[in-house]
């Protein structure tokens, strides 16, 4: 289990940034949950990390670590199958989006700046048999340097059972939408 939430500490890390002065690792949610979720996996390896409100009249939550683990070079590609679909789960909770709204058509979407990021991410899920549309700039005018992919309506459930989501909200949705 511990290479399991390395993996998908790796995956999730896409939405953190490194705070070069202090040396801390920082992810920001407005779910505070899913903060709380990346905490226990850190604890699980033996990790501190701290979680704090950003300024006073805004919903958005800080986590911060010092874990050295995430400074580790981690290749998905040559990972076992476990960590590959850890790592593409941690991904997806970090940079994917599924409408919130349950009245709203269904849809299964990974954005990102770094295109050669997500050219990997789907070649682990088309290796899955998880169908996936182009990799595609959504806007050219509003950022150029800004890339998506669909999975394939066809491969939702698939998705859903396969690489699922730890992310609280996601989980929910999934369990509600897919049925699983």
């Amino acid at each position: 289990m511990d290479e399991e939430i390395k993996a998908y500490l790796f995956g999730a890390i896409h939405d953190g940034t490194f705070n070069q002065k202090h040396k801390t690792f920082r992810f920001t949610q407005a779910n505070v949950d899913w903060l709380r979720f990346i905490k226990k996996c850190l604890a699980k390896l033996g990790f501190n990390s701290w979680i704090y409100k950003e300024g006073s009249d805004r919903g958005v939550y800080a986590l911060e670590t010092t874990a050295s683990i995430l400074k580790s070079k981690f290749n998905p590609i040559e990972s076992s199958e476990k960590a590959k679909i850890s790592y593409v789960r941690g991904y997806f909770d970090a940079e994917g989006g599924i409408p919130r709204n349950p009245d709203q058509w269904f849809y299964i979407q990974i954005s990102q700046k770094n295109k050669k990021e997500l050219q990997v991410i789907k070649k682990i899920l088309e290796e899955k048999g998880i169908k996936c549309g182009k990799i595609h700039i959504p806007s050219v005018k509003v950022d150029p340097n800004y890339f998506r992919f669909f999975v394939s309506r066809q491969s939702h459930r698939e998705f859903a059972k396969i690489v699922g989501s730890w992310h609280p909200r996601k989980r929910k949705i999934f369990k509600l939408r897919m049925k699983i």
